[in-house]
């Protein structure tokens, strides 16, 4: 069975094609820059003798139906393409950032589906959207063929009433449906499968705190294999220090910052989301130059990586409390996947707690799944590479069995 799998942003579109017979990635690509005057897209496909490697295209794409069309011909292309038509995609599964309180689990869409996305929208006014136009497009493109949902919040819906409500005015759940939904739940569902095939458990007996960390963060207490907590909100704003969303801060910042400096709310949310954390204090946030600035001797650099690492070491503490005794960290994304200084940084110190890395092999980036304790250690601490799109395919694939 062949899925495509969709991940529509406000601008952007991430797709994948995969052989569900043998798990094997056909064909990845990603559309930029949809709308504007010149967008670009690029695409590898694997295998094939006859086919090119990699296509790079720059043209513009005024919206995601242009888009939706153009991968589409690359994907089937004589030259460019992996199959020889859309009619042997058997399925579609999209990303769909929020469900909120109506939409618990992957789910094959239908007029009420998207109905109810469209409802959510107010929980998630940057993504929903988008992600609804991928699937109308893919509806009109596609039809006849199934098409699958799979929410960003799916795995954080057994989270207890103690951990997702918010000690505000009860009527302000119930009016506005304010709460903690947190994000990143295909990942962390992902990486927290594999750990405990990793440990030689059953998925419903770990107990795990994940850790994905790239320019957006979050991490999430597993016990006995579901979610207990997460530390993004009721959106992706809340939680460790990202790259350029500040996480968690006093909330009376904001009226402070209102009165004292005159800004308004679409300011002040433009600051927390694009302007704050890693970049807010050194002005960069790709951790990369922030290590070779701190280790050229920028003080700014150096504060930054401590506070980050010092935000994460606070969740570790947390989440140890409440998820009984812990089997393994688990790091994953760009940061927690590539960089060894962060995750050696994480659990310096943590010892008291049966947490010791190893740092020979804890040492350079990890692009298959590996154990990094110490001998001894009571805790496993595992690296594991995130695969969202597989995921996607395979909740897609279990919907439609």
């Amino acid at each position: 069975m062949k899925i495509f799998v969709i991940n529509s942003g406000s601008s952007s579109l991430k797709y994948q094609l995969l052989d569900m017979e043998n798990g094997s990635v056909m064909a990845t690509g990603l559309v930029e820059r949809i709308g504007e005057t010149v967008g670009k897209l690029s695409q590898k496909n694997w295998p094939g003798e006859s086919r090119q490697a990699e296509v790079e295209r720059e043209m513009p794409f005024p919206d995601h139906r242009a888009a939706m069309h153009t991968v589409v011909d690359l994907v089937t292309g004589t030259d460019t393409g992996v199959i020889a038509s859309a009619a042997e995609i058997d399925a579609i599964g999209h990303r769909v950032v929020q469900g909120g309180e109506t939409l618990f689990k992957s789910t094959l869409i239908d007029d009420d589906v998207v109905a109810k996305i469209r409802d959510n929208c107010h929980l998630s006014p940057l993504h929903n959207p988008a992600n609804l136009v991928g699937i109308e497009v893919a509806r009109e493109l596609f039809s006849g063929v199934p098409q699958v949902a799979v929410f960003d919040t799916e795995f954080h819906q057994t989270m207890p009433a103690e951990a997702f409500m918010y000690p505000i005015p009860y009527e302000l759940y119930e009016e506005l449906r304010i709460r903690r939904y947190g994000f990143h739940g295909t990942s962390h569902r992902y990486v927290a499968q594999q750990a405990a095939a990793m440990l030689g458990k059953a998925a419903d007996e770990v107990n795990l705190v994940t850790l994905h960390l790239g320019n957006g963060c979050s991490m999430a207490a597993v016990r006995k294999g579901k979610c207990i907590d997460t530390s993004m909100g009721l959106t992706p704003l809340a939680g460790v220090m990202m790259g350029t969303r500040s996480g968690d801060i006093d909330p009376a910042i904001i009226p402070f910052l209102m009165k004292e400096k005159g800004l308004d709310m679409g300011q002040i949310d433009d600051i927390l989301n694009k302007k704050s954390g890693l970049k807010g204090i050194c002005g960069m946030n790709d951790m990369r130059d922030i290590h070779a600035a701190a280790h050229d001797g920028d003080t700014k650099a150096a504060l930054a990586v401590d506070m980050f690492v010092y935000s994460i070491k606070k969740y570790i503490g947390a989440y140890y409390a409440v998820t009984g005794p812990l089997d393994a960290l688990v790091f994953t994304a760009g940061i927690g996947e590539n960089d060894d200084e962060v995750r050696a940084r994480v659990c310096a110190g943590l010892e008291h707690l049966g947490i010791s890395i190893d740092p020979q092999r804890n040492a350079g980036r990890k692009k298959t799944a590996i154990a990094v304790q110490a001998d001894g250690s009571k805790v496993a601490i595992l690296v594991i590479p995130t695969n969202e799109e597989l995921a996607i395919a395979k909740a897609t694939l279990s919907v439609l069995k």
